[in-house]
């Protein structure tokens, strides 16, 4: 699997799940360290635990492992490192807080075919 396919597996497992507000941003034009974010938001720690230990799952049955994974639920925040593709996992308010959407504002966000 290529970064873009992995990206979308993480939105599409993250959307299976109840993920909030899922974003897929191509950062490879702007950033050396990978090719692809891919943002969610869950309505509690419990949930973001819940989520980022479904991607580990599913992306271990494919193969792909992770390098890092930094945070807690306690955080609010947690930080999946599997090389070309960062998954991050935030509870709605630490999303708001660091809008890393403007940060990466003038980057290509992906579309995504996900069912509401």
């Amino acid at each position: 699997m290529n970064g873009k396919e992995i990206a979308l597996l993480a939105a599409k497992v993250l959307d299976q799940k109840k993920a909030q507000d899922i974003a897929c941003i191509d950062i490879s034009v702007k950033s050396s360290f990978a090719d692809f974010f891919v943002l969610a938001s869950g309505s509690s720690e419990r949930q973001i635990k819940s989520l980022s230990d479904d991607i580990d799952d599913e992306f271990a049955k494919n193969g792909i492992i992770a390098k890092n994974i930094e945070g807690q639920p306690s955080s609010g925040w947690i930080l999946m490192d599997y090389g070309d593709v960062i998954v991050n996992v935030l509870t709605t308010e630490m999303r708001q807080r660091y809008n890393i959407e403007k940060v990466w504002g003038d980057c290509e966000f992906l579309e995504l075919d996900l069912e509401d």
